[in-house]
């Protein structure tokens, strides 16, 4: 397995231990986070996910899929079973159980750690639909995406740039792209 899926897989068992009620919704959400402040902040992803406009906002497709078909590479399925559950307002949901409770932290950067830490003291007791509706406030990158392309449309990172953004635009370029090359 590779760095990325291994970042991937220990990303998922961090913020399902650490934060209240950690099913498929706020996971996306909590990776989609992850993913955008660290490219804001430092011009790569952590995940390598793309990210797709959804009703219940951004969505990384490949996860999506994965979870939609109950099918995981193997490393997932040795740390995690995803089991098809009913929640309070009688929707399905999918409910991430953990075989392995411990991240492996020593993946990350201290970056993509210290992100990631921001991430759960922000939203550890928020639940799901807390976070969606964060999702699409005015003038996010999901909320900018379905203005002008529609649903189920890729999310383009550099949407997260603002004037708190520390890198240039073309530092930014360069980094995303030789991130893109090296993960194949």
């Amino acid at each position: 397995m590779n760095i990325t899926e291994q970042k991937i897989v220990n990303a998922i068992i961090y913020f399902v231990t650490n934060t209240k009620d950690c099913k498929k919704t706020k996971l996306f959400k909590l990776l989609y986070y992850l993913d955008f402040i660290h490219f804001k902040r430092f011009g790569l992803s952590v995940t390598g996910y793309n990210y797709i406009t959804m009703p219940y906002g951004p969505v990384p497709s490949r996860l999506l899929g994965q979870f939609e078909k109950n099918e995981f590479p193997e490393e997932y399925k040795k740390n995690f079973s995803v089991e098809k559950v009913t929640d309070e307002e009688d929707k399905y949901s999918f409910q991430i159980l953990l075989k392995n409770k411990k991240p492996d932290l020593g993946w990350f950067s201290p970056n993509e750690l210290a992100v990631m830490e921001e991430v759960v003291e922000i939203f550890k007791e928020a639940p799901a639909k807390d976070i969606v509706e964060a999702t699409h406030f005015r003038n996010t990158p999901w909320d900018k995406t379905v203005k002008t392309k529609g649903m189920g449309k890729e999310i383009d990172y550099f949407l997260a740039l603002d004037e708190e953004s520390t890198l240039t635009k073309e530092e930014i370029e360069e980094r995303f792209n030789l991130q893109k090359v090296l993960r194949g």
